[in-house]
């Protein structure tokens, strides 16, 4: 089966967010079934490719010119990069300041024009699209190729003026939103298929208060909307093989996780207090909930516990972190972008994670902590709700511990009784090896996938 799989993002080539990291698992899985994939993505920075060959697509004039060099990337294997007008830029959305680029609509309306025309040409089985960056190319095309769209999070929408819907050829009416112009709405609508990343998301995106405007065609897709949970890439999050950790370790042997504890206690500077290391491994955007963590640290001398956060995002929610780090330097460790070396370190190293979103359409941090025996602290919400479960409500299935209300007083509370189970071993050891021990690999996602194509083309 031919799958021509399009996305903003894919990891390691260009990684932003979760979507990079779900894309990537995702294509890999299927490819390990024997699915034909050609991964999709803009060409922001000319990234060389082996046996490459170059292509000329079809395009309106406004998207003009528009070229995909077709070739093979170590990193990722068989994948096309799309070079429209505007496209090349050294970050993805956004400049150094964190502000959108202006031209965002421009770039991805002419992506999703020329990620069309590509399919005119290659005339793949299925078109897989996610997010809002691609999700216009099913308004582009001129003939029917059967399509999937994944959200992947329904809060970026890619909303624009109503001037661009002129330029869709396609049930443009579709993509109309109060006055503007709407991607994902317009993709709901014309997807064969729409996946959202959990199976509690899908419900989630049905309902008023979090369907972000677009319930109602949610609603009306009926059994034409699943959901399916996000897996993570094993063969990279796996602690008896991370080469990036001081000991590997495994559910039947937990010994090497507490000298990866020791080691991420140098890596920061801490002498071992014998208080639980909460670890943090997120964007610091508003919808991650990182001022819940952060309003607990006046509460850490009584719990106790010490927080360790690496990430970058909203100033004001980085300034916090910073500021509580110099306030309090033997509670609060705070490293401000990215360090794949060092989120290792903390997903082997410490003892909780702490992931109170206030959205979470699945989530990764929470199972690849949970592959390394670090109890995920999180809010009843989206994939959360669908992949912890509470130990003190299910003591001998228990995974970690969920706040059911997506506030300060509650996820303290969680936070809480995960430091009074993590001080019992024995405890501490069912949960964690219960955590080890579940398959969060992308095989089953991928096998439903599979499903899902199988249906849209007619294979029983």
């Amino acid at each position: 089966m031919k799958i021509q799989f399009a996305a903003a993002e894919f990891a390691p080539l260009v990684r932003v967010g979760g979507l990079a990291e779900a894309c990537a698992g995702l294509v890999h899985a299927l490819r390990h079934q024997g699915m034909d994939v050609e991964v999709v993505v803009p060409d922001y920075f000319g990234t060389p490719l082996d046996r490459e060959t170059t292509t000329r697509l079809d395009v309106p004039s406004w998207a003009a010119p528009a070229v995909a060099r077709s070739g093979v990337s170590p990193d990722v294997g068989k994948i096309t990069l799309i070079d429209v007008p505007g496209i090349t830029r050294d970050h993805p959305y956004t400049d150094a300041n964190g502000r959108g680029w202006p031209n965002n609509p421009d770039r991805f309306f002419a992506f999703s024009a020329a990620v069309s025309a590509l399919a005119a040409q290659r005339s793949p089985d299925v078109l897989h699209c996610n997010d809002w960056h691609t999700a216009a190319a099913l308004g582009f095309l001129t003939e029917s190729v059967p399509s999937v769209l994944t959200i992947h999070s329904l809060g970026y929408q890619g909303w624009t003026s109503g001037g661009w819907l002129e330029r869709i050829p396609r049930h443009r009416e579709l993509f109309e939103a109060q006055g503007g112009t709407n991607p994902m709405a317009g993709g709901i609508q014309l997807a064969d298929r729409v996946v959202a990343v959990s199976p509690t998301y899908a419900d989630e995106i049905r309902r008023v208060e979090t369907g972000s405007g677009l319930h109602e065609p949610l609603v009306a897709l009926r059994d034409r909307l699943m959901g399916i949970r996000n897996g993570i890439n094993t063969s990279v999050w796996d602690p008896s093989t991370d080469v990036n950790i001081v000991k590997p370790f495994d559910a039947k042997n937990l010994g090497g996780k507490l000298i990866c504890r020791s080691d991420l206690l140098e890596v920061v500077g801490w002498q071992d207090t014998g208080a639980p290391i909460v670890g943090v491994v997120s964007r610091l955007v508003e919808q991650k909930g990182i001022e819940m963590i952060l309003d607990c640290v006046r509460y850490a001398d009584t719990m106790p516990f010490r927080l360790i956060i690496l990430g970058s995002g909203e100033r004001q929610i980085s300034d916090h972190a910073r500021d509580l780090s110099v306030s309090a330097p033997d509670t609060v460790f705070f490293r401000d972008g990215f360090d794949d070396v060092l989120a290792h370190k903390i997903f082997a190293g410490a003892d909780l994670l702490a992931m109170p979103s206030v959205f979470e359409p699945c989530g990764l941090s929470q199972m690849q902590a949970m592959e390394y025996g670090t109890i995920p602290i999180v809010n009843a919400v989206g994939g959360l709700r669908d992949t912890v479960i509470d130990a003190d409500f299910d003591p001998s299935s228990g995974t970690g511990f969920v706040s059911e209300s997506v506030d300060t007083a509650g996820f303290l509370d969680a936070l809480h009784r995960a430091a009074r189970a993590w001080n019992k071993l024995d405890r501490r050891r069912v949960i964690q090896r219960n955590g080890m021990s579940t398959d969060w690999s992308w095989q089953n996602p991928a096998l439903r996938h599979i499903e899902v194509y199988e249906g849209i083309i007619g294979i029983t």
